[in-house]
């Protein structure tokens, strides 16, 4: 019998919390791993004892046919990863693993080439997160160094700064 690779083990586990997610254009779950135990879970939802989209049945972005990533202020829901990162003290997430997955909640299938927004990124940074594994298939993934990938290619800088 061949085991899963660990990436895919908790890949998996991180498409699993995408399953309580209330958004109706993507449903994000992410954990965060360190030492092979798993600190916190997160999925996209409306914070606690608001109304979530699910539940009222439209997405104030989708009806104002905003694009994807843009205009997150109308957004209703409160990030995976942020979700993750609030359930965790920062000496857990020092040096961790922040394994992510994304599904349209329409179709059903994975998304690939998901990636953590703008805020969620500095939310990780700050956290001392070491790395970020997104799937993209079943057994495909991309692993982002965030020290490499985030801090030193700031991409929030204007490019003639």
């Amino acid at each position: 019998m061949e085991r899963v690779s660990k990436e895919n083990y908790y890949l998996d586990i991180a498409e699993t919390v995408t399953e309580r997610s209330t958004c109706m254009r993507r449903c994000y779950g992410a954990i965060i791993v360190k030492n092979d135990e798993i600190i916190s879970t997160g999925y996209n939802g409306a914070p606690r004892g608001r109304k979530n989209c699910a539940d009222l049945g439209r997405c104030t972005r989708e009806a104002l046919k905003i694009p994807s990533g843009e205009r997150y202020e109308l957004c209703r829901s409160v990030h995976a990863e942020a979700n993750c990162i609030i359930s965790a003290s920062r000496s857990e997430t020092l040096g961790s693993t922040l394994y992510m997955a994304c599904r349209d909640p329409k179709a059903g299938g994975l998304i690939p080439d998901s990636s953590s927004c703008a805020m969620c990124r500095r939310l990780i940074i700050n956290a001392g997160i070491q790395r970020v594994v997104i799937r993209d298939t079943k057994t495909d993934y991309r692993i982002v160094d965030v020290q490499k990938e985030w801090v030193e290619e700031d991409d929030s800088l204007p490019a003639d700064i």
